[in-house]
């Protein structure tokens, strides 16, 4: 994670030049509240420029250019992707590095040169309100999808900050919840994908609002420095989040936070006269004004791959982009008797029914908001696709009467449900928006109407629009197909009505459990102020209690067959492989996703039963067959021991399971031992 040469050594040369108010200036955002309340309040978050630091022209220092994210840029009219739980859903880091690169080319386009897009926060409970903005409930998901964002990124010369460092899981109380763990929790459930995103060279981290064992994060100096700086070695950025990070000037300048952003509330003039009163040594000013110098200098004078004119915000490319990513998202969940695909042959009058089915419902309207220069509805995308050939029969399901009366005349119904960013997102103070969910069910108004249109017409397809987990108990037996699409980016609706005539076979597998009920899950209150943090969430906490989910973590159906092989696995050189044969042995092509969890036999402290630790999309056409190999690093295998503050193996037995889903009946089991 280290970085050497030349932009270091600038840096100490311009770091002699500079004045103390110049070097502050450079630890300090320059935004004013004024346009941060006409960006939130009257646009919309709809940044006409980025936010971020002034620079320094005098020495030819540029500025930090700060652009939010993460389902795309918040200048402009820049592409809506889908949010970045979908994207988790697709489990193609592949295809998150390309659009990682296509976020970069519109920020270049657009002005900025820094992506506060990467967020890596665990998933806790699906009830958190900025479920949307993360990847999934498994850290070795998020690491790997993270670290893929930071790739395509920075290959443009953007820097990457990855957030909110850490255990933010919780949105109503963030500003005053205090988190209570165990070090073994925090380093093996909380760190592993923030350290996992360093490695790949990420050039900044931005610290979270909550505390962590008392003191706030962007002032907490086990966080940044013991962690963060002494252990991992990380010489890149520290940023605050926006305005309510920072409590104490001494404590985050002594704590190694580099900058505050947007304004000057406890930097700027606070920050010089701490310095000058002897509270902070000018020394730790230094230290951060030369880890910023060094990282944006070294962006700065690397060449660029292409030219970035202002045409390739929202190109064809990236819509095409983000109709690929859309579709990879999709979760078949169930799909009884091959109800779909449809039949376009069959269907000649379509029922579609539900207020989102003509709604462009992009997802939470907080920072991450993005406004593209359109967006394609399910409706519009069914219409598109069907065109004349079949009569669609739409019903805002207000009256559920008269949505039966719908479905009953068509000769297929599909019924859109789920949040909006009333329901989920960002909670914003003054505005009826966003916040921690009050419920994992369904409006009961949508739970009504899918037991009116199912009982009026068997051939029904539930499709969920939503940033995380939906609890289905009250209807999911009464539906023969559902299917899970997220929060779909701006071309959601086309995706959608691609995957439900067949022109797309959906591949995408969840990125968390779904529960039977929502008191099978880890406690959550919007409201608390402080609260422990256990070791066991997601499929480790219900697969430990011996509890059955509604949907198991990586579980997804698909269109086609697969059948996997016997498995191989070999352990020697410091890694364990696994190698198995898959095969499509349906009728069309289709994509897999092959899944490696371990766990020992014995080990020297309670642990879950087995863990993610490996994965592969793999497309496949109707007879094809394919090895594929996983491979794990014995270091990926290891325990934290807080009494010594080592990580320990375990040289035992080991179990390796491989197959589609983390449910045992998905999975193939093979023994290693490390010795």
């Amino acid at each position: 994670m280290r970085t050497g040469g030349s932009a270091e050594q600038r840096a100490d040369s311009l770091l002699k030049a500079m004045s103390l108010r110049e070097k502050v200036r450079l630890m300090t955002g320059s935004t004013s509240l004024l346009r941060m309340a006409v960006d939130h309040y009257l646009l919309g978050h709809y940044n006409r420029t980025a936010y971020g630091t002034r620079g320094l022209k005098r020495l030819g220092i540029p500025p930090v250019l700060f652009s939010d994210g993460p389902r795309g840029v918040v200048m402009g009219r820049a592409t809506c992707f889908p949010v970045s739980m979908a994207r988790g859903a697709s489990w193609d880091p592949g295809l998150e590095e390309r659009i990682g690169e296509a976020m970069a080319r519109e920020i270049r386009a657009l002005g900025g040169n820094f992506f506060g897009g990467v967020c890596v926060n665990l998933l806790r409970h699906p009830a958190w309100g900025r479920a949307q903005e993360t990847y999934g409930e498994d850290p070795h998901l998020l690491g790997e999808m993270g670290s893929a964002l930071v790739r395509g990124v920075q290959r443009h010369n953007v820097m990457a900050c990855v957030k909110h460092f850490a255990c933010n899981s919780i949105e109503n109380s963030r500003f005053k919840l205090d988190v209570r763990l165990e070090e073994r929790t925090l380093r093996e459930v909380y760190l592993p994908h923030f350290r996992r995103c360093l490695e790949a060279g990420a050039a900044a981290l931005m610290g979270a609002y909550n505390r962590v064992r008392g003191e706030h994060c962007c002032q907490n100096r086990y966080l940044l420095n013991d962690i963060l700086r002494d252990e991992w070695g990380f010489t890149g950025i520290v940023m605050s989040d926006f305005l309510y990070a920072l409590h104490d000037t001494p404590k985050a300048a002594l704590a190694g936070l580099d900058i505050e952003m947007p304004i000057p509330r406890f930097y700027g003039p606070r920050l010089v006269a701490a310095v000058r009163r002897g509270e902070v040594p000018e020394t730790a000013v230094d230290r951060s004004v030369r880890r910023i110098l060094a990282t944006v200098l070294r962006f700065a004078a690397a060449a660029d791959p292409q030219a970035y004119p202002r045409s390739l915000v929202a190109c064809p490319g990236h819509v095409a982009l983000a109709q690929e990513a859309a579709e990879k998202s999709l979760v078949l969940l169930k799909n009884e008797e091959g109800l779909l695909p449809l039949d376009r042959g069959r269907v000649r009058r379509l029922a579609v029914v539900g207020r989102l089915a003509r709604r462009a419902n992009l997802g939470d309207r907080g920072s991450s908001r993005v406004h593209p220069p359109g967006a394609v509805t399910p409706l519009a995308g069914l219409g598109g696709l069907l065109g004349g050939a079949a009569e669609i029969l739409y019903d805002s399901g207000a009256d559920p009467t008269r949505a039966a009366a719908a479905a009953r005349r068509a000769d297929a119904a599909v019924v859109v449900v789920g949040c909006d960013h009333r329901d989920e997102g960002e909670y914003l103070k003054g505005q009826a928006a966003g916040g921690d969910r009050k419920s994992l069910r369904l409006r009961r108004e949508d739970e009504g109407l899918i037991e009116s249109v199912a009982g009026a017409n068997p051939a029904c397809a539930v499709v969920i629009v939503a940033g995380s987990a939906v609890v289905m108990e009250p209807w999911r037996s009464r539906v023969p197909a559902i299917l899970m699409a997220w929060y779909p980016g701006m071309e959601g609706g086309t995706a959608l009505a691609r995957a439900l005539f067949g022109e797309v076979c959906p591949g995408g597998k969840l990125p968390f459990t779904i529960p039977r009920r929502e008191e099978d899950l880890p406690f959550f209150d919007p409201a608390v102020e402080s609260i422990e943090y256990g070791y066991y969430h997601g499929y480790t906490l219900l697969e430990r209690r011996g509890i059955e989910p509604a949907f198991a973590f990586g579980f997804g159906l698909s269109y086609t067959a697969f059948e996997f092989g016997r498995p191989q696995v070999q352990a020697e050189r410091e890694r364990v492989e696994v190698r198995v044969d898959l095969a499509n042995v349906g009728s069309r092509g289709g994509d897999e996703v092959v899944q490696l969890y371990v766990g020992p036999e014995r080990s020297g402290v309670e642990c879950p039963r087995k863990l993610l630790r490996g994965f592969r999309r793999v497309h496949l056409e109707p007879g094809e067959c394919r090895e594929v190999t996983l491979s794990v690093p014995y270091g990926e295998l290891a325990w934290y021991d807080p009494e010594r503050g080592v990580w320990r193996l375990d040289k035992a037995r080991y179990h390796a399971w491989i197959g589609s889903s983390s449910r045992d009946e998905d999975l193939q089991k093979v023994e290693f031992t490390i010795r």
